[in-house]
C-alpha cells in the first residue's frame, strides 16, 4: 500500500488521508477523537529562549529536500505571517485525521535497522521511518492542507524513558498541541509527560531555539493524563 502511495505523491496521499477515515471503524474512531476540541489557555503555550543547534537530522534532510527548507518569505502560504492558527472544527479534524492515518499506515522502525545509520531524517516514502520521519511527513501533508508551515515546528524532546524522540508541534490560538508517533490523541503540550528540549524558530524554520531560558535545556511536562 505505502508503495503506492509513495508513487502517487504527497498530494494524492492528503486527499486519501481526507478520505480514508470516514467510513466503518475507522469513522468511528476518527468521530471519538474529534468529540471535543482541548479545553486550553494561555498557560499552555510553551515558552522558548535561547538559540540551540539544529539536529544534525535537519542538515541532512535540508540537503535531500531544499524545497523544504525555504526560509519563510519564501513560502507561500494562504495565511503568510500567521504565527497561529484557529483552533476551529475543521483544522481539528484535519489535525486528527492526518495524524492517525500517518501513524496507522507507516510501519516504525528505527533508522539503524533502516538506512544503518544512528540518525537519518528522511520521508518515509517506503513505507517506513522512526518518529522524526512520521513527524516530517504530517507537517508536509498538513502544509499541503492549508496550515502555515510557522505554526508546524519539529520538536526535540526527552520521552518518560530519558530517550530522545521527535514530535510535531502545532501551535493555535488555544495553546501548543503535539502530534506524536506514539500515541494518535493530540494533546496539549504539558500534558504528554515529555521533557522538551528544543524546537524550530517560528521566525526561521532553519534555526532552532531551547525550551525555557536553555541553561537546562529542559523544560518539565506536566505527567501525562
Amino acid at each position: 500500500m505505502m508503495r503506492r502511495l509513495a508513487i502517487l505523491g504527497f498530494g494524492l496521499v492528503l486527499g486519501l488521508a481526507l478520505t480514508t477515515l470516514s467510513g466503518g471503524q475507522a469513522h468511528a474512531r476518527d468521530q471519538k477523537r474529534l468529540a471535543a476540541i482541548p479545553s486550553l489557555n494561555i498557560t499552555n503555550f510553551s515558552q522558548t529562549g535561547a538559540i540551540a543547534k539544529p539536529p544534525i537530522g535537519w542538515a541532512q534532510l535540508c540537503s535531500t529536500h531544499p524545497e523544504d527548507c525555504e526560509s519563510p518569505a519564501e513560502i507561500m502560504t494562504i495565511a503568510q505571517g500567521q504565527q497561529v492558527i484557529p483552533l476551529t472544527a475543521e483544522n481539528w479534524a484535519t489535525l486528527n485525521r492526518i495524524n492517525a492515518l500517518i501513524n496507522d499506515t507507516i510501519e516504525q522502525v528505527s533508522d539503524l535497522d533502516h538506512y544503518g545509520v544512528l540518525e537519518w531524517w528522511a520521508y518515509p516514502d517506503d513505507g517506513k521511518g522512526d518518529c522524526e520521519d512520521l513527524q516530517l511527513l504530517k507537517r508536509k501533508l498538513l502544509a499541503e492542507a492549508g496550515l502555515p508551515r510557522q505554526t508546524l515546528l519539529m520538536t526535540v524532546v526527552r520521552d518518560t524513558h530519558g530517550e530522545g524522540h521527535a514530535v510535531l508541534m502545532v501551535r493555535t490560538d488555544r495553546g501548543d498541541l503535539v502530534l506524536d508517533s506514539r500515541n494518535s490523541i493530540i494533546k496539549p503540550w504539558q500534558k504528554t509527560g515529555y521533557k522538551f528540549i528544543k524546537r524550530q524558530s517560528q521566525d526561521d524554520q532553519n534555526i532552532w531555539v531551547y525550551f525555557g531560558d536553555g541553561t537546562d535545556s529542559l523544560t518539565t511536562a506536566s505527567p501525562a493524563r
